[in-house]
């Protein structure tokens, strides 16, 4: 599995240049699986609820915001199912984008330990954006003819593929394989105004026990889609008594990040991350970093009356 790891980040370091991501960003994606690779549904035995709330560069007026609500759950030894909400705004809700997702899993037992799970999800998207709340707008003097969007909805499917034992992980998603165009048919001619592309997901890390009280975990998190620049997250996080997690991150030539989590009882854990630019935008005055906060919350079952206090 050491060998596995390691050849999965030098095919990450191989690949950095070729494509590059466009969905909403997390620091902390290791508690956010399901939202991005179906193949995660009921992976942790229990119906394990996570909302997550991310503020990106704090102080910057209009900057992006986002919160994800999602869970899964296994309904049988092989079957998992999931849902997930996000909704992404930028502008001071200028633009607004809500996704949902449905998730279904099946995993196939690989030996005493390996689990390989397939998935699949369909959802959609709504769109909404407001040229009206953009600073100095003014409809009458606009000669382009764009008209607002009003929850204009695009269905979308993706797939993704995960396996894990109790100390390594990896997988590889799509979560929206539906190339989809909003263009504004004002004024008899088409306007475009966005566009959601293929993005390409590749997740791993591997749990390396210290001692009987400590843990470490390296971690990567590669996102790629065409035509921007690939966006690659490695972290690397400790866990002390199974309660008490703190971590760092980097994003390849964007930020770095602290991370700490508490796990205050075997259901419920809270989790907090910090993101310092290391761009041009960083050294700014109104930029004082992006902030997240996560909770998440796990039903105990009278088959499993503990929870397995992992990093994934």
């Amino acid at each position: 599995m050491k060998k596995l790891f390691i050849t999965v980040l030098l095919v990450i370091a191989c690949f950095g240049g070729v494509l590059a991501q466009q969905d909403a960003q997390y620091t902390q994606y290791m508690y956010n699986t399901i939202t991005v690779n179906p193949a995660y549904a009921g992976s942790r035995g229990v119906l394990s609820i996570v909302g997550l709330h991310r503020s990106q560069w704090l102080g910057l007026d209009g900057a992006p915001r986002t919160q994800t609500l999602n869970f899964h759950t296994p309904v049988s030894e092989r079957v998992g199912i999931g849902l997930s909400i996000v909704n992404d705004e930028i502008g001071n809700g200028t633009n607004q984008d809500t996704y949902f997702d449905a998730a279904f899993s099946y995993t196939i037992p690989t030996s005493a330990e390996g689990k390989l799970s397939f998935g699949v999800k369909a959802g959609g998207h709504l769109l909404n954006i407001d040229f009206n709340k953009l600073a100095n707008y003014r409809a009458e003097l606009n000669t382009t003819g764009l008209d607002n969007i009003d929850r204009k909805f695009s269905p979308n499917i993706g797939a993704g593929i995960y396996y894990h034992t109790d100390r390594f992980y990896a997988g590889l998603s799509v979560p929206n394989f539906l190339k989809t165009q909003h263009f504004d048919e004002a004024a008899g001619s088409a306007s475009f105004l966005a566009e959601e592309r293929l993005n390409i997901y590749l997740i791993t890390g591997y749990v390396f026990d210290l001692n009987p009280n400590l843990k470490f975990k390296p971690a990567a998190l590669v996102k790629a889609v065409s035509g921007a620049p690939l966006q690659i997250d490695l972290s690397a996080n400790f866990m002390l008594n199974n309660k008490f997690t703190l971590g760092a991150a980097y994003r390849w030539d964007a930020a770095f990040s602290a991370l700490f989590g508490f796990q205050i009882s075997d259901q419920f854990m809270i989790g907090v991350a910090y993101d310092r630019e290391i761009t041009e935008l960083g050294n700014s005055t109104f930029n004082d970093g992006s902030f997240e906060v996560m909770l998440r919350y796990e039903f105990l079952t009278r088959y499993k009356k503990v929870i397995t206090p992992r990093f994934f």
